[in-house]
Protein backbone atom coordinates (compact mmCIF):
# COMPACT_ATOMS: atom_id res chain seq x y z
CA UNK A 1 0.00 0.00 0.00
CA UNK A 2 2.65 2.52 1.21
CA UNK A 3 4.55 1.75 -2.44
CA UNK A 4 1.35 1.88 -4.39
CA UNK A 5 1.33 5.79 -2.24
CA UNK A 6 4.75 6.75 -3.46
CA UNK A 7 4.50 5.57 -6.85
CA UNK A 8 1.43 7.64 -7.44
CA UNK A 9 3.11 10.61 -5.91
CA UNK A 10 6.34 10.07 -8.12
CA UNK A 11 3.93 10.11 -11.08
CA UNK A 12 2.31 13.42 -9.90
CA UNK A 13 5.27 15.36 -9.02
CA UNK A 14 7.12 13.95 -12.66
CA UNK A 15 3.60 14.87 -14.61
CA UNK A 16 3.93 18.68 -12.80
CA UNK A 17 7.48 18.76 -14.03
CA UNK A 18 6.27 17.89 -17.55
CA UNK A 19 3.80 20.46 -17.53
CA UNK A 20 6.44 22.96 -16.51
CA UNK A 21 8.29 22.41 -19.23
CA UNK A 22 6.05 22.29 -21.52
CA UNK A 23 4.40 25.70 -20.55
CA UNK A 24 8.21 27.39 -20.41
CA UNK A 25 6.42 30.68 -20.14
CA UNK A 26 8.81 33.94 -20.45
CA UNK A 27 8.98 35.27 -16.79
CA UNK A 28 8.90 38.88 -18.90
CA UNK A 29 5.27 38.36 -20.12
CA UNK A 30 2.27 39.40 -17.81
CA UNK A 31 0.10 36.37 -16.52
CA UNK A 32 -3.35 35.82 -18.23
CA UNK A 33 -5.89 38.65 -16.98
CA UNK A 34 -9.07 36.86 -16.40
CA UNK A 35 -10.87 39.95 -15.28
CA UNK A 36 -8.85 43.11 -17.30
CA UNK A 37 -10.43 46.00 -15.86
CA UNK A 38 -9.07 45.00 -12.22
CA UNK A 39 -6.03 46.18 -14.09
CA UNK A 40 -6.35 48.57 -16.35
CA UNK A 41 -8.09 51.58 -14.68
CA UNK A 42 -11.08 53.26 -15.95
CA UNK A 43 -10.47 56.72 -14.51
CA UNK A 44 -7.49 59.01 -15.78
CA UNK A 45 -4.30 59.27 -13.92
CA UNK A 46 -4.63 62.59 -12.41
CA UNK A 47 -1.58 64.05 -13.94
CA UNK A 48 -2.77 62.62 -17.49
CA UNK A 49 -3.98 63.95 -20.18
CA UNK A 50 -7.99 64.27 -20.75
CA UNK A 51 -9.80 64.71 -24.09
CA UNK A 52 -12.83 65.55 -21.64
CA UNK A 53 -12.01 69.18 -20.37
CA UNK A 54 -10.98 72.37 -23.01
CA UNK A 55 -7.91 72.70 -21.69
CA UNK A 56 -6.71 68.86 -21.96
CA UNK A 57 -6.20 68.19 -18.11
CA UNK A 58 -7.48 65.80 -15.83
CA UNK A 59 -6.79 67.24 -12.31
CA UNK A 60 -8.87 70.94 -12.32
CA UNK A 61 -8.53 73.98 -10.53
CA UNK A 62 -10.96 74.28 -8.28
CA UNK A 63 -13.90 77.05 -8.57
CA UNK A 64 -12.56 80.23 -7.24
CA UNK A 65 -14.44 80.77 -3.61
CA UNK A 66 -14.00 76.68 -2.45
CA UNK A 67 -13.85 75.84 0.65
CA UNK A 68 -12.29 72.82 1.67
CA UNK A 69 -13.83 70.70 3.19
CA UNK A 70 -14.05 71.59 7.47
CA UNK A 71 -12.24 73.93 6.33
CA UNK A 72 -14.70 76.88 6.93
CA UNK A 73 -12.96 80.21 7.15
CA UNK A 74 -13.15 82.92 10.30
CA UNK A 75 -12.81 85.98 9.17
CA UNK A 76 -11.08 87.51 12.77
CA UNK A 77 -7.52 88.75 13.07
CA UNK A 78 -6.03 88.12 16.87
CA UNK A 79 -6.92 90.78 18.19
CA UNK A 80 -8.64 91.80 21.76
CA UNK A 81 -11.05 93.59 19.52
CA UNK A 82 -12.10 90.50 17.26
CA UNK A 83 -12.06 88.54 20.00
CA UNK A 84 -14.82 90.75 21.67
CA UNK A 85 -16.84 90.15 18.37
CA UNK A 86 -15.97 87.03 17.85
CA UNK A 87 -17.89 86.63 21.24
CA UNK A 88 -20.41 88.35 19.84
CA UNK A 89 -21.16 86.92 16.65
CA UNK A 90 -19.87 83.26 17.44
CA UNK A 91 -22.52 80.40 18.43
CA UNK A 92 -21.24 77.31 20.23
CA UNK A 93 -22.89 74.61 17.49
CA UNK A 94 -22.66 71.91 20.24
CA UNK A 95 -24.97 71.00 23.42
CA UNK A 96 -24.05 70.95 26.58
CA UNK A 97 -26.06 68.12 27.34
CA UNK A 98 -24.33 65.98 24.12
CA UNK A 99 -22.08 63.19 26.71
CA UNK A 100 -20.60 62.47 23.52
CA UNK A 101 -19.26 65.92 22.94
CA UNK A 102 -18.34 65.98 26.78
CA UNK A 103 -16.73 63.33 26.84
CA UNK A 104 -14.82 64.30 23.25
CA UNK A 105 -13.81 67.96 24.88
CA UNK A 106 -12.31 66.40 28.16
CA UNK A 107 -10.50 64.48 26.11
CA UNK A 108 -8.92 66.98 24.12
CA UNK A 109 -8.16 69.46 27.04
CA UNK A 110 -6.29 66.47 28.84
CA UNK A 111 -4.56 66.24 25.90
CA UNK A 112 -3.33 70.17 25.21
CA UNK A 113 -4.64 72.33 28.31
CA UNK A 114 -4.23 70.13 31.56
CA UNK A 115 -0.12 71.11 30.68
CA UNK A 116 -0.94 74.94 31.27
CA UNK A 117 -4.30 74.76 33.34
CA UNK A 118 -4.37 71.91 35.06
CA UNK A 119 -7.16 68.65 35.33
CA UNK A 120 -9.37 70.96 37.23
CA UNK A 121 -8.63 74.32 34.79
CA UNK A 122 -7.01 76.50 38.34
CA UNK A 123 -3.92 77.53 36.36
CA UNK A 124 -1.92 74.56 38.14
CA UNK A 125 -0.89 72.63 35.27
CA UNK A 126 2.98 70.52 35.68
CA UNK A 127 4.40 73.48 33.43
CA UNK A 128 4.66 75.82 36.43
CA UNK A 129 7.79 73.81 38.00
CA UNK A 130 9.49 74.63 34.59
CA UNK A 131 9.56 78.55 34.97
CA UNK A 132 6.45 79.06 32.91
CA UNK A 133 4.78 82.27 34.02
CA UNK A 134 1.31 81.87 35.80
CA UNK A 135 -1.48 80.40 33.14
CA UNK A 136 -4.68 82.16 34.44
CA UNK A 137 -7.19 79.89 35.99
CA UNK A 138 -10.27 78.74 34.00
CA UNK A 139 -11.92 79.36 36.97
CA UNK A 140 -11.37 83.29 37.67
CA UNK A 141 -14.89 85.31 37.18
CA UNK A 142 -12.87 86.87 33.97
CA UNK A 143 -13.17 83.59 32.27
CA UNK A 144 -16.17 82.75 33.42
CA UNK A 145 -17.94 86.04 31.79
CA UNK A 146 -15.78 85.04 29.02
CA UNK A 147 -18.37 84.50 25.94
CA UNK A 148 -18.03 81.11 24.09
CA UNK A 149 -16.76 82.54 20.99
CA UNK A 150 -14.65 84.62 22.99
CA UNK A 151 -13.16 81.71 24.54
CA UNK A 152 -13.46 79.79 20.62
CA UNK A 153 -11.36 83.11 19.48
CA UNK A 154 -8.36 82.58 22.17
CA UNK A 155 -7.80 79.10 21.07
CA UNK A 156 -8.18 79.73 17.56
CA UNK A 157 -5.80 82.84 17.58
CA UNK A 158 -3.77 82.54 21.36
CA UNK A 159 -3.70 85.54 24.23
CA UNK A 160 -0.78 86.71 26.28
CA UNK A 161 1.30 83.36 26.57
CA UNK A 162 -0.78 81.26 25.31
CA UNK A 163 -0.51 80.00 21.65
CA UNK A 164 -2.90 79.58 18.60
CA UNK A 165 -4.19 75.96 18.46
CA UNK A 166 -5.91 76.41 15.22
CA UNK A 167 -3.35 74.20 14.08
CA UNK A 168 -3.81 70.97 16.31
CA UNK A 169 -7.00 71.55 16.72
CA UNK A 170 -10.03 70.97 14.80
CA UNK A 171 -12.80 73.81 14.72
CA UNK A 172 -15.33 71.61 16.42
CA UNK A 173 -12.55 69.92 19.21
CA UNK A 174 -12.16 73.63 20.19
CA UNK A 175 -16.18 73.99 20.45
CA UNK A 176 -15.84 70.98 22.56
CA UNK A 177 -13.07 72.08 24.63
CA UNK A 178 -15.29 75.55 25.30
CA UNK A 179 -17.97 73.04 26.69
CA UNK A 180 -15.73 71.52 28.68
CA UNK A 181 -14.15 74.52 30.72
CA UNK A 182 -17.48 75.18 30.48
CA UNK A 183 -18.64 72.51 32.14
CA UNK A 184 -15.27 72.44 35.28
CA UNK A 185 -16.53 76.48 35.94
CA UNK A 186 -20.20 74.48 36.49
CA UNK A 187 -18.34 72.03 39.05
CA UNK A 188 -16.81 74.52 40.53
CA UNK A 189 -19.23 76.94 40.95
CA UNK A 190 -21.47 74.52 42.25
CA UNK A 191 -18.76 73.15 44.88
CA UNK A 192 -18.35 76.45 45.84
CA UNK A 193 -21.91 77.41 47.36
CA UNK A 194 -21.74 74.39 48.96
Amino acid sequence: MRMLLNLALLIVFVGSLGLHTLCDRSMAERNVQFFPNMVESVPYQAYSANPNFPDGKTLQAPEPGTIARGHLPLHYSSSPQDAMRAGNELVNPFSPGDDRVLKRGSVVFANFCIVCHGPQGKGDGPVLERGVPLPPSLLAERARQMRDGQMFHVLTYGQGNMPPYSGQLSQEDRWKVVLHVRALQQQFSGSKAK
